[in-house]
């Protein structure tokens, strides 16, 4: 009887549980997806292969298509592992302001919707998210137009709500004009473009200052909220 040498990869080494369903799903599924993560954030959508993937969690590219059907529906889940738990958080902090007595203030407005984003920077995979988020704006429009709409559409329809509500004067187009170069300035700021290292004298800027961060983006997009 013929024997095999090697260590077996991870398709193999998945036992079967019910009628093709291997054990481990969960895990292997997140284990691909952080991988595909990383990929599509270093290279997009067009420069990443399915073959690097499968060699980076060291699986079969077959057993990335049983999961995810195509690079489309892996990059599609992997975006919205997070982009969705992102808008329900947004919403769920959104919701406590409104609960309040009173009107929340612009900047309360602003740190509800920015928060949720910028704990992200506390780890590699999520500082891995959110340059794969910053990347997806210069994706072609059949890869971004409906993954945004999917994963944010709702919720910042609600905050654009909002704003209106706390900034009674603000005009419908320039509350949604508003948003988008909200949407902008945190994507650029929190996506490690090391661009503030670039053009500070050394010393002065602190990458790692999540506080001055936040406080700084906020500041400038409640100005730009509140400009006449």
């Amino acid at each position: 009887m013929a024997t095999t040498t090697g260590t077996p990869n991870r398709a193999t080494r998945v036992k079967q549980r019910g009628p093709g369903r291997p054990e481990g799903t969960s895990a292997v599924r997140d284990e691909i997806m952080d991988a595909a993560e990383a990929q599509f954030a270093e290279l997009g959508y067009a420069g990443t292969t399915l073959r690097e993937i499968a060699a980076a969690t060291n699986v079969t590219q077959a057993l990335i298509s049983y999961y995810f059907g195509s690079k489309y529906g892996l990059f599609e889940e992997t975006f919205l592992r997070r982009g969705q738990v992102i808008s329900r958080q947004r919403t769920e902090l959104l919701e406590a302001l409104l609960a309040r007595k009173g009107k929340p203030t612009v900047r309360e407005i602003v740190h509800a919707f920015l928060s949720p984003t910028l704990a992200l920077r506390s780890t590699p995979q999520g500082r891995a998210f959110l340059r794969l988020q910053a990347r997806l704006h210069t994706e072609p429009p059949e890869i971004s137009y409906k993954l945004r709409t999917h994963a944010y559409g709702s919720s910042t329809q609600r905050y654009v709500d909002a704003f209106r509500l706390a900034l009674p004067q603000l005009g419908e187009l320039d509350a949604y004009w508003r948003v988008t170069l909200m949407v902008g300035t945190y994507l650029y700021a929190f996506s490690d473009t090391h661009r503030m290292e670039e053009m500070t004298p050394k010393g002065l800027y602190d990458p790692e200052d999540t506080e001055a961060l936040i406080d700084q983006v906020s500041r400038f997009v409640v100005g730009g909220f509140q400009a006449r």
